[in-house]
């Protein structure tokens, strides 16, 4: 039998504690021990574990498979510390909760981070910090699942994902001149080279694996003007006019798209997100995040220089 191949498939790592609320048990683990921890679960291997932050975007995009029925497009690989033991009750709930996941990784306490990128993966979706922090520093696209209080409805089988521009698609260039020189000397930095791309940031493939999903929709749209497509993405930055050209340029430059431009130009984004309603919404800066988390699912990436102070407190090296 050939070996499952994932180079023509969006592939996504979540830990468990991103999929689902682990907080009690999280707390049981840190109270008394690995060992308690483990009967702990096991006297529990059939009580469904309740949806955690990152549920509605997995649950949403793994939907998306059946676009290429027998040859899925995503494919959801969950990363955790935990035991094969321990993780029963993770697997479990995926069954329960009908979630087409089959492949896991439980490394016993040490970091899973190593298999972002042997498995090829635009993503990895976590609620612990430090293990952000570390993937972020070794050039992965990691992103920090921050607690929230979004409701969306059942009924609507849309995915809808927002990223901002600076250190999230693209790197920290411009922001280091921000940073630097204030926004008069950004704006200057940004028209002279307006059109000079942008290097990518880390979730720049991410978007790429997107945008070959929505060419599998707007295909159907084609042959049936009935359908409606289901993945939209947002971009919803700070910048403004007319900075906001050379994103648009990079953006062009790369090959990628989005269905949705939002140039706030320090405009709070809450206000749109509230509108717009992400299933998650990737910003390099917490502030940015916490004013929107009742609406949407905030994912922080610590990358750039906006972030250093994070590394520095964590004693992770840049």
């Amino acid at each position: 039998m050939p070996a499952y191949d994932l180079s023509d498939r969006l592939v996504v790592g979540v830990a468990s504690s991103a999929l689902f609320d682990l907080t009690e048990s999280d707390a049981y683990f840190r109270e008394h021990g690995v060992a308690a921890y483990t009967e702990y679960q096991d006297a529990r291997m059939d009580e469904p574990l309740q949806p955690g932050p990152a549920f509605p975007f997995i649950q949403r995009l793994l939907s998306l498979n059946d676009l290429r029925p027998g040859d899925p497009l995503v494919e959801v690989i969950v990363l955790s510390r935990n035991t094969a033991t321990t993780g029963l009750r993770v697997m479990r709930s995926i069954e329960r909760h009908a979630l087409p996941v089959t492949r896991a990784f439980f490394t016993q306490g040490r970091s899973p981070l190593e298999y972002i990128g042997a498995m090829g993966m635009s993503l990895f979706l976590t609620q612990n910090r430090e293990d952000v922090l570390t993937a972020v520093r070794a050039g992965h696209p990691a992103g920090h699942v921050l607690p929230n209080t979004a409701a969306y409805g059942d009924g609507d089988r849309s995915l809808r994902i927002a990223f901002d521009f600076d250190a999230v698609l693209a790197t920290d260039e411009s922001e280091r001149v921000f940073q630097s020189e204030g926004m008069a000397g950004f704006v200057k930095n940004e028209v002279a080279k307006r059109d000079v791309a942008h290097a990518p940031g880390l979730l720049k493939p991410l978007v790429e694996d997107l945008n070959r999903i929505q060419r599998i929709e707007e295909r159907l749209q084609a042959e049936d003007q009935d359908y409606e497509p289901r993945l939209r993405i947002a971009l919803v930055t700070a910048r403004a006019a007319p900075a906001h050209e050379r994103a648009v340029q990079s953006l062009r430059s790369w090959g990628v798209t989005v269905n949705d431009a939002f140039f706030m130009g320090g405009i709070e984004k809450a206000k749109v997100l509230e509108v717009l309603r992400p299933h998650l919404f990737f910003d390099d800066q917490d502030g940015h995040l916490t004013g929107a988390l009742q609406h949407v699912a905030g994912v922080h990436v610590p990358y750039g220089v906006a972030n250093e102070t994070l590394f520095e407190a964590a004693g992770v090296e840049l």
